[in-house]
This record gives structure tokens, C-alpha cells and sequence, in this order.
């Protein structure tokens, strides 16, 4: 099982403010917290004490340390307050929190933790509690006291119930074709790429590289060869099967099950016949360097194979800037997670490998709400594009055994439009995209459907449902909430207000019972109060009287 955490984004409102909040979803493929209700008083990290707060951090001055500080003492929640611009954020600052991703995941704890994107109220209600929280640190006891019982605090509220398991949810994928002229036993050129993402909140994830770039290279493609497979003189002997896979940030479980319905379950089946290849592709939206990722190393003489030389061919003539190599890695069926899309594949010995600028699968812009438009660089996308098609197609149509110069321009700048790209990436990365948002019905597959079917035949949905059994994936609700900033008094006010209510009832009822007995009444009351204070009384009511004969003033008692 893959654990998930719930981490939450929040906009938090000051009274009479509500905003929205969003949930990172659970799934029991990454491990991290189920908590979800939370009713506590806000700090920032800078105060002594955590436990059963609030604590509240930025992201600019985020630590792990600070984190962990958080976790240990038993704080009630952690919010973790993002700038509107992950662009605006100091690289390295970004590069930490992208590395501490994976342990917040990874961790499994019963402290809910927020994300929340500042705005004027919320960055107020912080800098108020850091205030607060810094004062307490560095006072004394007495000061402390004091502060404690006049300073205003905020408690931090959500009006939600707790998180469930979603067991019918369904994760869709979507394939479309494009078939080879020349009889029905024709190879087939698997091309492949996962259009989820994932981070530490499925609503900050908006995955621009990973997998953005890929989807948005594999629709470049599909634009490219319906345009060659258009016309009887450019049409290839081969069958091109696209395939927009679900779920690839959980184990591809897309890509699995649609494999499974393919080679197991059916009769007919493009999968089945001639595969030459299949392509995965994955990160491909910056960069200088390409790599293609393979579990076992192609042998000479086989389709796999060529494809490798064009692909070093293409470099190294036309772009000598770019850095390819190939990387082998092993499949390690121990482990909980797959490498690679192309392992799923080679699984069922399919020959298949990932084309990406990333040398190693462990890196952390795969699985980080970091992951932004801002990270893609156009022309390197737009020159990795050109670089698969052009090898793609010297491949398909067989161009260097016709004698075709390896600097050979197949697509003009006019062909693959930087333009183009960008307007798709757009799209893409503007919404996030993360697997347990988004369903059957939803905007993005639909539009994913859309644009698929103008350029390829026999468009389609294939859905995975987890086997209720024994579920290989379980998604949870209560993606969004509203989180509610109270500006309240601390606890230890009403402890004092109710011992300043409490004496001043008791000098009331003293002074009513007093009066009582001044006036004739007799109460136990008096024996030991009112007389003594009569006596004191009478002591000191006396006045002087002088009179014109007498040498010396007399006193008199009234």
C-alpha cells in the first residue's frame, strides 16, 4: 500500500471573513494523517510551547527541524503558509522544502497539516500570533503572566467531518489511434505519458514537468503524424496507438490495468499482435540533457535499437548543446513503487523505455506542489519535442537505411510550433491535476478527449476502479473545507475575570449584609465583620466644638 496524507490548503478568516480550504486527499498509497477536524489557538514556531496549538509557519522560513519541532511536542495542527508566487520564492528555499516533501509524505502522523496561499488577513493574523508567540519566549514569568491575560489570540476552526475512504472512485485514462496503410499484421508504436500529479496537496499540484511536459510533448506528436498519416504518400506502415494514462503517480495503476484488459481479456487487440516499442514519455519541460531509461538494454538489429541510434543521431547533428544518454536500470520488483512508466510494460515484456531530462526517477520535482509553470523552459520543450519526432519518424519511415543525411530537418519551426506548445502547457498547468480530483465527467478529461479526437480515431476512456477486496488504492473525501479565524481572549482571562467577578460579588453581599444589620437587622454576619467595622466607625466620627469661653477646643462624639 502507497500511504497518503492529509494535508490541507487554507485561507483563514478573521471574523466575519470565511474563505475556502483545501484538503490533500488520503490514499493508502502514501502514509501521513487521516485527522482532518481541528479547534485550537494559534502560535508560530517561535513560542515555547506547541502542544495542542496551532502552529503556524511560512514558507520562506520553513525547516524541517521547525517541522519536526511541531510534530514532537504534539501540536494540534501545522499551517504552512505559501506566497500567492512560488516563482517570487528564493530558489533554494524552494529546493529545501522539494527535498523535506518526500518525509512529510513518507512520515505517518496524527497532526493534521495545511497549506495555505497568504493574502493581507492572513499574513495580519500571523504576524499578531508571532508577536505574541515571540513575546512569551523572552519575557519573565510575571510579564508573561501579564501578557498572557490582556493579549488577544486567534483559534483556528474548521467545520468539517472527518475524512472517509471513496471506495467506487474511478481513475480514467484515454487512448486514441492512428493506423498504418499496408495490410493488419503492421507493428505498432506505443507512445505513452500519465497526465496526473502529485505533491503533499492534491490541489497545489499543478505537476508543469511532471507530467505536464508529457502530455504535452504526446499531443504535439499525435498533431504531427495525423497531419503525415493524412496523405497515402506519407502514410507509414505502422499503427501509432496513443495512450493518456491515469494514475501514474500511484504505481501507474492506469497503465496497469489497461495493460491487464489489453493482453488478458481480450481477443483483438493492437497490444496483443506486433508491438515494436513502446515510448513513455515523462519531464521533459527543461533542461539541457536527455535520457532514455531502460530496463534492459535494446539488442542491434531490433526496432528498440534504431530507435536508440536516431535518438543519438538527431543529437548529436542537430542539437550538440543536449547531452543524451542512455541509463539502465533493473526492475526491483521488492519495492513498493515502480521507477519508471516503461517497467509496467516490461513487466509483460512489452519492449518499452522513458525518454526525460531527469538522470534518476528519486528526483523531487516528480512529487512536488513546487512543480509550477514558471519551472518550464518553451524552447526546451519545444526542442526536446522536435527531437523525438525527428527520430520517431527517421525510424518509422526508415529515412537512414534510405540514405537520408543525419542532419535532416523533417519538421520545420513552422511544423512544431513553439506557440502551440506553450498554449497547451498553459492549459495544463493551470489546474491541478492530481488523481484523486479528477474523474470520468471532469472538465480536464473531457477537454484531454476532446483535443485527442481531432487528430486520432477511436477515442476513447478505459476506467480503474480498486478492487474493493483487496484495493491497491484508496482515496478519501473531504477535499475541501472552510477554516475560520476566531480573534478570541486566551483561556487563562476567563480565570481571572471569573476571580474578579467572584470578589466583587463577595464584597457586594458583605456590604449588603453590613447595611442589614445597620439598620436593625441581626445576621451571623456581623459578629464577625459589621461590628468591628461599626466600632472603627464610630471611633472616627467624632468632632471638635469650640466654644467663646473656653480656653481649649472640647471633643464631642456624634
Amino acid at each position: 500500500f502507497v500511504p497518503c496524507q492529509h494535508l490541507w490548503v487554507a485561507d483563514v478568516p478573521v471574523p466575519g471573513c470565511d474563505k475556502i480550504i483545501y484538503e490533500t486527499s488520503c490514499c493508502s498509497l502514501l502514509t501521513g494523517t487521516r485527522s482532518a477536524v481541528l479547534n485550537t489557538e494559534a502560535r508560530t514556531v517561535e513560542a515555547d510551547v506547541l502542544s495542542r496549538r496551532c502552529v503556524m509557519m511560512r514558507l520562506v522560513d520553513f525547516s524541517y527541524e521547525q517541522y519536526q519541532k511541531a510534530l514532537r511536542q504534539s501540536a494540534g495542527a501545522v499551517v504552512i503558509i505559501l506566497p500567492r508566487s512560488i516563482s517570487s520564492v528564493p530558489q533554494d528555499v524552494v529546493r529545501q522544502f522539494m527535498e523535506i516533501e518526500p518525509e512529510m509524505l513518507a512520515m505517518e502522523t496524527i497532526v493534521p497539516v495545511y497549506f495555505a496561499v497568504e493574502d493581507e488577513e492572513l499574513l495580519s493574523i500571523y504576524e499578531q500570533t508571532r508577536a505574541a508567540s515571540a513575546s512569551q519566549g523572552s519575557a519573565s514569568a510575571a510579564e508573561v503572566l501579564l501578557h498572557t491575560a490582556t493579549a488577544n489570540g486567534f483559534q483556528m476552526v474548521t467545520s468539517g467531518a472527518q475524512s472517509k475512504a471513496i471506495n467506487d472512485w474511478l481513475i480514467p485514462s484515454v487512448e486514441g489511434r492512428l493506423t498504418g496503410l499496408g495490410g493488419e499484421d503492421l507493428p505498432t508504436v506505443v507512445i505513452v505519458a500519465h497526465y496526473d500529479s502529485f505533491g503533499v496537496a492534491p490541489w497545489l499540484s499543478h505537476g508543469a514537468d511532471s507530467n505536464g511536459s508529457g502530455i504535452s510533448v504526446l499531443l504535439e506528436l499525435a498533431r504531427l503524424f495525423s497531419r503525415l498519416y493524412t496523405y497515402r504518400r506519407t502514410h507509414a506502415g505502422y499503427n501509432l496507438l496513443f495512450f493518456a494514462s491515469g494514475g501514474g503517480k500511484f504505481n501507474y495503476q492506469g497503465t496497469k490495468r489497461w495493460l491487464e484488459d489489453n493482453l488478458d481479456h481480450t481477443d483483438s487487440s493492437l497490444l496483443q499482435d506486433n508491438v515494436a516499442f513502446v515510448l513513455c514519455l515523462d519531464t521533459l519541460g527543461r533542461g539541457n540533457s536527455l535520457h532514455l531509461h531502460v530496463s534492459k538494454p535494446p539488442k542491434e538489429g531490433t526496432l528498440q535499437h534504431a530507435f536508440l541510434r536516431e535518438l543519438e543521431m538527431v543529437v548529436a547533428s542537430q542539437f550538440p548543446e543536449v547531452k543524451f544518454s542512455m541509463v539502465h536500470k533493473k526492475i526491483n520488483l521488492a519495492e513498493d513503487m515502480l521507477a519508471w512508466e516503461h517497467e509496467r510494460f516490461a513487466i509483460r515484456r512489452l519492449p518499452a523505455f522513458t525518454i526525460s531530462h531527469l538522470e534518476s526517477h528519486r528526483d523531487s520535482l516528480r512529487n512536488s506542489i513546487m512543480d509550477r509553470r514558471a519551472r518550464i523552459d518553451t524552447k526546451a520543450l519545444t526542442r526536446n519535442t522536435r527531437i523525438i519526432a525527428e527520430a520517431l519518424t527517421r525510424v518509422i519511415y526508415n529515412l537512414t537505411e534510405k540514405g537520408a543525411p543525419a542532419d535532416l530537418q523533417i519538421f520545420t519551426d513552422q511544423m512544431i510550433q513553439q506557440e502551440q506548445l506553450e498554449s497547451v502547457m498553459d492549459w495544463l498547468s493551470s489546474q491541478p491535476r492530481a488523481a484523486q480530483l479528477i474523474d470520468k465527467d471532469s472538465t480536464f478529461l473531457n477537454t484531454l478527449e476532446y483535443y485527442m479526437g481531432r487528430y486520432l480515431k477511436d477515442v476513447k476512456q478505459h476506467h480503474v476502479k480498486a478492487d474493493k477486496r483487496d484495493p491497491e488504492f484508496v482515496f478519501y473525501d473531504q477535499l475541501k473545507q472552510v477554516m475560520n479565524a476566531y480573534r478570541v481572549k486566551p483561556a487563562i482571562f476567563d480565570l481571572l475575570l471569573a476571580v474578579c467577578i467572584a470578589a466583587y460579588l463577595g464584597v457586594a453581599y458583605v456590604a449588603v449584609q453590613c447595611l442589614h444589620f445597620h439598620n436593625g437587622g441581626d445576621t451571623g454576619l456581623h459578629k464577625h465583620f459589621c461590628k468591628p467595622l461599626l466600632s472603627v466607625q464610630l471611633q472616627v466620627t467624632g468632632f471638635i466644638v469650640i466654644t467663646p469661653n473656653s480656653q481649649s477646643p472640647t471633643l464631642s462624639s456624634g
